[in-house]
């Protein structure tokens, strides 16, 4: 029995998911067996232990169904990001090499060859549910793919212990138990859309609403909507910050929502402030797809106003440490890499050994590549990237990845991306270039339109500007921080 299947038993008739664009409910026993009727279906279709399932799909409970069924069939769950283009599907499809692969219009509408994820609700109820059976937690049930800094795709592998950690960390730092109500928008190719709107949850006997995507006028709506009573909305500070810029923003009418939770980016204090005016706990977060959620703030107000700006803690679960260049600890008030320890931390890379191996101190600690200062509270603040990422709308930005395709133009002799403040993503890419002829430069407007189709939209620079040559080292190495300037 998983944790599903124990709630199922101690609430059979309480509300367990609602999916909001095709107005269907599932009762925790009516969820349970459709779960476990989906792992009949994979088992039908020859699906096995350390088979892959990959799937591109806008938001919808059968993701939900299907990551829980291959866990409990030992298969992993491989959900792709939609916003990526065919060949960055390709890629990773060549990757995980999956054994079924489903899909919605999106795939349709790449010319994918996909199984439709519209038939598996019907192909579902047709199968005898698969009974419980005991199966190796440390087994990998998931694969979430994050782009490297070289633009190598990197598959992070979690098993169910781990997603299990990330579950229980969620529900500590966020206040989650039984009466709470999660509003799921956020796409679950991410961990916080797969893992930490729908695990905390679930686990707790909560309800989760699924939604196919974010809409600001809609999802206010639902967050006003007394019937769902929404007490818990995960987002990117620039999701919040669109939700006040609707026409008819009135915070008296959010009273069900508990906390307004945010993380994927830096949250300038300001909007964090003006929440906070408005009665409304604005919790801050940090998390990664390696170690799923890691720092959370408190609830209350006043706390949150004198730390604005600050992911929060840890809970008792997780080791956190800052470390300089040599990984030897930092103490309060000192800028250093994050680095954790603990039982939530992905088991590897797949296909990827090495690298996962090269993550990690000579002491075992994962090093996550993010600088923060810790105050003598022990909140953390994150200040810098080591790495030249950057986060454009809640989505990682690796400028090697853009300059690789950037530099199969025949007009492009070198290039570098950079990323730029920018009040509605946050940060948007600007792209230097050095043309291949002086006398004859490429337009930024061929630059760009060179790129349509090659790269997903949030990855596109906002900004193209034509240089003679690019700021070097003595050694040749571009120095990035004189593009910013």
């Amino acid at each position: 029995m998983d944790f599903l299947g124990f709630q199922a038993s101690i609430r059979p008739d309480t509300l367990a998911v609602e999916d909001l664009t095709f107005d269907r409910r599932w009762t925790y026993a009516a969820f349970d067996r459709f779960v476990s009727q989906v792992a009949s279906d994979l088992g039908q279709r020859g699906i096995g232990i350390g088979d892959r399932v990959a799937v591109l799909s806008k938001n919808r409970a059968e993701l939900i169904a299907l990551h829980l069924a291959c866990a409990r069939c030992g298969a992993l769950f491989v959900p792709l990001n939609w916003r990526l283009s065919r060949p960055e599907i390709d890629v990773l499809l060549a990757d995980c090499e999956p054994a079924l692969f489903f899909g919605d219009s999106l795939a349709g509408d790449l010319g994918l060859a996909h199984e439709p994820i519209d038939n598996l609700f019907d192909s579902a109820q047709n199968q005898t549910p698969m009974a419980p059976r005991s199966l190796d937690k440390s087994l990998p049930s998931l694969i979430l793919y994050t782009s490297g800094t070289t633009g190598t795709p990197k598959g992070v592998l979690h098993t169910e212990a781990s997603i299990l950690e990330t579950t229980i960390n969620a529900s500590l730092v966020c206040q989650v138990d039984a009466a709470s109500v999660f509003l799921c928008d956020t796409p679950m190719f991410h961990t916080i859309g797969l893992i930490t709107c729908v695990r905390p949850a679930l686990y707790n006997g909560g309800r989760l609403a699924v939604s196919d995507g974010f809409e600001p006028e809609r999802t206010l709506s639902r967050l006003e909507d007394a019937r769902l009573g929404i007490t818990h909305y995960f987002c990117v500070p620039q999701m919040a910050n669109a939700l006040r810029q609707v026409p008819d923003f009135e915070p008296s009418r959010l009273g069900s929502l508990k906390g307004l939770l945010t993380g994927g980016s830096l949250h300038p204090e300001p909007q964090i402030r003006a929440w906070l005016k408005d009665g409304i706990p604005i919790v801050d977060g940090y998390g990664m797809s390696e170690a799923g959620t890691v720092f959370g703030m408190p609830f209350e107000l006043d706390l949150i106003d004198r730390k604005a700006g600050s992911v929060g803690v840890p809970s008792h679960r997780i080791e956190a440490r800052l470390a300089n260049a040599s990984d030897e600890p930092l103490p309060d008030g000192m800028p250093g890499e994050v680095q954790l320890r603990g039982d939530n931390l992905a088991v590897g890379f797949w296909g990827r050994e090495q690298a996962f191996r090269d993550c990690f101190t000579a002491d075992g600690w994962y090093r996550t590549g993010d600088i923060a200062i810790r105050d003598a509270d022990g909140f953390y603040r994150i200040v810098d990237r080591k790495k030249d990422m950057f986060i454009s709308g809640g989505e990682n930005v690796f400028p090697a990845e853009v300059e690789a395709v950037v530099l199969t133009q025949p007009e492009v002799l070198e290039c570098a991306l950079v990323g730029m403040p920018d009040e509605r993503w946050g940060e948007v890419g600007c792209l230097f270039v050095v043309p291949r002829h002086p006398e004859a430069p490429p337009t930024p407007e061929a630059i760009l339109a060179g790129l349509d189709g090659q790269l997903a939209r949030y990855k596109l620079p906002k900004k193209v500007v034509i240089l003679d040559e690019l700021p070097k080292s003595a050694t040749g190495k571009v120095l990035k921080r004189a593009l910013r300037q």
